[in-house]
């Protein structure tokens, strides 16, 4: 890692016998910085950084990358954006300078401003009408209520019908700023070069400094929406750890035992034992300050009732009991998906940028897999019965479910379960 002079930071990880290379731009600002006012800014941002800047078009910036073969793509988190390319090793400064141009230079036209309106409303109800997708947006509003990191990424479709071309300018100049940038690439990449490109195309942006975020709160709470569906898509979520707690590692460890894979408690017991779902899984969502642990079930109206019962009971049960053959196991599965993503110069690079963004470092490989090693079946316990624990006396715990719900359980009588356990 190189950090120029205005603060802007430069990672890559040179790999032999490889003949792409994985380069993109992460901005440490996603939805949780935006307002009330402004939801919605950062994904239209992401939207908009393709569509013209003062010496390309958005046909330009579309036919010149797939004119070499590469792909060009970005994405919204609520903790950051990301801008990233694919291309051969001898098309590099050329996506740099494209990245470069679409971060510094758009133009945000009038027109261009009102079509991707249009398309951004097109994906607001394409999620709407998606029940599995729609609702984790539910779980997370009531999982943070009234807070930035509670509100939908995509941002509500009648704020993002009047957004004006100021408010991109506006969050642009607050937030895409040097020392909030990494340009991070990965596979066919001299480490030099890049620097050099750095210096040559984002030299000249201003340094700016930290913007602070609004500190969330996990409170929990109750969504439900009756639906007329063939399914009810059940959502659970539990307060769980930042990014900086000791339990990190145990935590993701823990998740995989309990619902990681076709092996876990939660897929035996409720759908290969009992038949109660088609499709049932979880994970942890950490943040910088606090964290969520989700657990989601697709199943039959006639169904729910039983189920819930049963994927409280397993969590509550894995403190007491978690086995050493199902931790070795799990300790397995995270250590080759991460062994796995390295011949993947896209995961990679991903990977790097996440960890600089995260961590404020590049975490080695080889102590990746000392931290999963290190989880024993003590830690395992003790991580799941601290997040079941977290529901009691109730208020935190949330539940959003949509369908034909009639016979789940209300929030307080899901909560009555933990606390009896």
């Amino acid at each position: 890692m190189t950090t120029l002079a205005n603060g802007l930071r430069v990672i890559s990880e040179g790999r032999e016998g490889v003949q792409t290379t994985a380069v993109g731009v992460w901005v440490d600002a996603g939805a949780r910085y935006e307002t009330i006012a402004n939801n919605g800014v950062a994904h239209m941002l992401e939207h908009m950084a393709f569509k013209g800047t003062e010496s390309r078009s958005a046909r330009d910036i579309a036919v010149e990358i797939e004119s070499v073969g590469g792909h060009l793509n970005a994405y919204t988190s609520r903790e950051h954006t990301a801008y990233f390319v694919r291309v051969l090793k001898e098309d590099l400064a050329l996506s740099v300078d494209i990245l470069a141009d679409i971060l510094q230079r758009s133009t945000f036209e009038a027109e261009e401003l009102e079509r991707e309106r249009e398309v951004i409303i097109q994906e607001i109800g394409q999620s709407e009408d998606t029940p599995d997708d729609i609702i984790f947006d539910r779980l997370q509003e009531v999982s943070f209520p009234d807070q930035a990191l509670g509100r939908s990424i995509l941002g509500p479709a009648e704020g993002v019908a009047t957004m004006g071309r100021q408010v991109l300018l506006d969050f642009m100049a607050e937030h895409y700023t040097a020392s909030r940038l990494l340009l991070c690439a990965a596979g066919a990449v001299d480490h030099d070069a890049l620097v050099k490109l750095a210096e040559q195309k984002f030299g000249t942006l201003r340094q700016g400094g930290h913007n602070p975020f609004e500190q969330a709160v996990f409170h929990g709470g109750e969504h439900r929406d009756e639906r007329d569906l063939e399914q009810v898509h059940f959502t659970l979520a539990l307060p769980a750890l930042a990014y900086d707690d000791d339990d990190f590692y145990p935590m993701q460890v823990m998740s995989t035992v309990l619902g990681g894979g076709m092996s876990s408690r939660l897929f035996q017991e409720v759908r290969e034992k009992r038949g109660l779902c088609y499709s049932i899984f979880c994970f942890a969502s950490s943040y910088k300050e606090c964290g969520a642990f989700t657990v989601y079930a697709g199943t039959g109206a006639d169904q729910v009732g039983e189920l819930v019962p049963v994927i409280c009971d397993e969590l509550l049960r894995l403190g007491e009991n978690a086995g050493r053959e199902e931790v070795d196991r799990a300790r397995n599965q995270l250590k080759a998906g991460t062994l796995m993503s390295l011949e993947s110069s896209a995961s990679r690079v991903e990977q790097l940028a996440r960890q600089t963004l995260v961590f404020g470092r590049q975490i080695p490989v080889e102590e990746l897999i000392e931290r999963i090693d290190a989880v024993d079946l003590q830690a395992v316990r003790r991580v799941a019965s601290r997040i079941a624990g977290a529901a009691n006396p109730g208020s935190n715990l949330a539940v959003a479910a949509l369908g034909p719900i009639s016979g789940l359980a209300s929030q307080a009588e899901i909560a009555a379960r933990f606390a009896k356990g």
